[in-house]
């Protein structure tokens, strides 16, 4: 799906045959971007860039490894980076924070083998673009995935929160942000609004048309698939990083 110049609604996804689906169109903008002359170099593999310590090269560009990166978890050596794309409205992406990261983080990211970059998009209106920079806020105390955590945590199923700007102040507390005041005037930060745009725009120019999307090493996936399915996912990538 398409955005004009208004933002549009996304369709979240969660069946295989759709995974597919947007793995085609994912790596036919990826493999277009590689073979044109000046290619954007968001779609483009940057290996003396995008290269860890560890050796691992040919990485997409959106692969940031970037120490200080307070959107990651995990270790910026491990040799398989997956990065999430992610609508603070959408249901979908509540229900993979909720049930499946915490265990993707206990025996992929902790144990050193994955490390988890977010991508935010806002895909669902202005409430979708205000609490991706409301996370941005809390990310600048250090407690991104705690905010994450908090809003999808009382997500309602199959449908998009209403999250005005008293809600998102009111899950900075329960995150845990300690300076409310400064989180406060972070919300209206023109600097975190142009990151969350430019972040949405990258990832329609990439093929991102549902979220939540998935990349490991070249292989995507799309919604929020069963565990089984992400162990398979992430131990194929480890599996390629060897």
């Amino acid at each position: 799906m398409k955005r004009s110049n208004r933002t549009t609604r996304a369709t979240p996804r969660r069946s295989p045959a759709i995974a597919l689906a947007a793995l085609v169109v994912f790596l036919g903008v990826v493999l277009v971007a590689q073979l044109t002359p000046g290619r954007d170099p968001l779609a483009a593999p940057s290996p003396s860039t995008g290269a860890a310590s560890t050796g691992a090269v040919d990485e997409f560009a959106f692969v940031r490894r970037d120490q200080d990166d307070p959107m990651a978890l995990g270790s910026v050596a491990a040799p398989v980076v997956l990065v999430q794309w992610t609508d603070m409205r959408c249901p979908y992406c509540a229900v993979f924070n909720r049930d499946t990261l915490p265990v993707l983080t206990k025996d992929y990211v902790d144990t050193g083998k994955v490390r988890i970059e977010i991508h935010d998009v806002a895909y669902f209106g202005e409430q979708s673009e205000g609490a991706a920079v409301a996370a941005r806020a809390a990310g600048r105390q250090g407690k991104f995935f705690e905010y994450l955590r908090a809003v999808y945590a009382f997500a309602p199923e199959h449908k998009h929160p209403d999250l005005p700007r008293e809600k998102l102040i009111a899950f900075a507390r329960k995150a845990d942000v300690a300076d409310i005041n400064r989180f406060t005037a972070d919300l209206d930060d023109p600097r975190l609004r142009a990151e969350v745009q430019d972040n949405t725009t990258s990832a329609q120019q990439l093929g991102v048309s549902s979220v939540p999307f998935f990349v490991a090493g070249k292989t995507a996936l799309s919604g929020a698939q069963p565990l089984d399915v992400f162990r398979a996912f992430l131990d194929d990538a480890l599996t390629k990083a060897r």
